[in-house]
């Protein structure tokens, strides 16, 4: 008797075991399939970051954080959104820039997640992930083991999904109170910067009423966020108080904030939409930018090039115009005249490595080793700013090798296999470097730097 009972509750077990190991399998397939079809987009532009630092700098030294450590990036997204990840990076979508009526809001948003940064929430939520965890398997376990004693194994998959659900709930629970500390700690940045909260409060209007339109049977758990008008009421009671409510918007951050939605505009939107929406009637640079744009993807050089070369005779010193001409020339694969306008806007701002990264480009192009050494400097330079472009170091590897330099050629494809999270080729290219580089050489250490962070990367995957 006893002994059927052990016999019987060990079989019981393995089988439970069974299901859920394979339950997390086909969890963690789904997600993984999901993430990679699903995967955001990053859109580099160096005058839409450079409007959203200089939005967030006030911000940021308020909340005692280096600007230089916080990395602005965006996403091709249609959706209202905006997130803090991997440290200490923020992530706009281009839906929030473009359907923003104005500054405020970007700038309360940008206010809002500065708060989940100096509120140290992303080491936080580890602490949150684990307890969510815990009361999932318990409850997935608990579940399955009452399906299989009432010989209801249909009752499996009912178990698994109420388990992840009251751990998402548990998970969602304990996030609902960062994010109302981090609404705190925004209009606490915006009060001691002197700016108005009223942009965070407008913004968490629109999203009040895209919530009802498509999310009004949605259990009010399942949200990341707390319940909008709980957020909304404290926004509104901190506006009813706060004495800078009133304050205006620069109109410099306005001109940005139009600039970089015609910009979006125009490089999200259908062509023909695009113009439909900007008339031609329509002579401000927000307009002009989004049907330069709509034109280039026509391949409509003529007329994408009268409107940039109008807003540059009108502000010749302004970076964005010549790299806007840079673009449309290269799209055209006019190469000489899009290196002449990058050059141009370089000359303006130096530090612009995206902007450089297309100036390379162009001169490889033109597959004249003459400018290997000219590639070489501006490819430094970038790099100067921006190391973590896989871009650059291939160029820069393209141009040694076409100069015999292997060692350096092969140092260039190691960093840029690493950035691509390629170890494989990354250890080949490290080995031929070793074998080429004068020891002791500033090259040859960073190689050798290389070869410890692929050992440590090995490990931490064999873990």
């Amino acid at each position: 008797m006893c002994t059927r009972f052990v016999v019987k509750d060990l079989y019981r077990l393995k089988l439970i075991l069974a299901i859920l190991l394979w339950g997390c399998l086909a969890i963690i397939a789904f997600t993984s399939a999901k993430a990679q079809a699903q995967a955001p987009r990053v859109v580099r532009d160096t005058e839409i970051e450079n409007t959203i630092r200089a939005y967030g700098t006030p911000l940021f030294e308020a909340a005692g954080l280096s600007l230089g450590s916080v990395r602005i990036r965006i996403i091709l997204s249609n959706d209202l959104n905006a997130f803090v990840a991997g440290g200490q990076q923020i992530f706009i979508n281009t839906g929030l820039l473009s359907r923003a009526d104005d500054p405020s809001q970007v700038i309360g948003v940008l206010a809002h997640e500065i708060g989940h940064i100096a509120g140290g929430h992303l080491s936080r939520i580890q602490e949150g992930l684990r307890n969510a965890s815990n009361q999932s398997i318990i409850a997935t376990v608990l579940g399955a083991a009452a399906a299989i004693a009432a010989g209801q194994p249909e009752g499996l998959s009912g178990a698994i999904i109420g388990g992840q659900a009251l751990g998402q709930r548990a998970l969602f629970k304990y996030t609902q109170g960062m994010e109302q500390a981090a609404d705190q700690a925004g209009v606490n940045f915006l009060d001691s910067t002197e700016q108005s909260s009223k942009g965070l409060l407008n913004f968490l209007k629109i999203l009040q009423k895209n919530a009802l339109l498509y999310t009004a049977s949605r259990d009010p758990y399942a949200s990341t966020h707390p319940l909008t008008q709980d957020r909304i009421l404290f926004l509104e009671n901190h506006v009813a108080k706060s004495p800078y409510s009133n304050r205006k918007i620069p109109q410099q951050y306005v001109a940005m904030h139009a600039r970089a939605r015609g910009k979006i505009h125009g490089y999200v939107n259908d062509p023909v939409t695009t113009l439909d929406t900007y008339k031609a009637t329509d002579k401000s640079v927000e307009a002009r930018y989004a049907r330069a744009y709509a034109y280039m993807k026509l391949n409509d050089k003529k007329n994408a090039l009268a409107i940039v070369n109008k807003l540059i005779s009108e502000s010749p010193r302004d970076p964005f115009f010549h790299e806007l001409k840079g673009d449309i020339l290269k799209d055209a694969a006019d190469f000489n005249g899009a290196i002449h306008s990058y050059t141009k806007a370089i000359e303006i701002i130096p530090w612009a490595a995206l902007i450089r990264v297309n100036l390379a480009r162009m001169q490889l192009a033109l597959n004249n080793p003459k400018l290997d050494e000219e590639i070489i400097r501006n490819v430094k330079n970038a790099l100067r700013y921006e190391n973590k472009i896989p871009a650059l170091w291939r160029q820069l590897a393209t141009v040694y090798g076409r100069k015999g330099q292997t060692g350096k050629a092969s140092l260039a494809l190691a960093e840029e296999a690493m950035l691509k999270g390629d170890l494989n080729r990354a250890k080949q290219n490290v080995k031929r470097a070793l074998g080429i580089l004068p020891k002791g050489s500033p090259e040859h250490i960073r190689v050798q730097d290389i070869e410890n962070q692929i050992a440590n990367a090995s490990i931490k995957k064999d873990q």
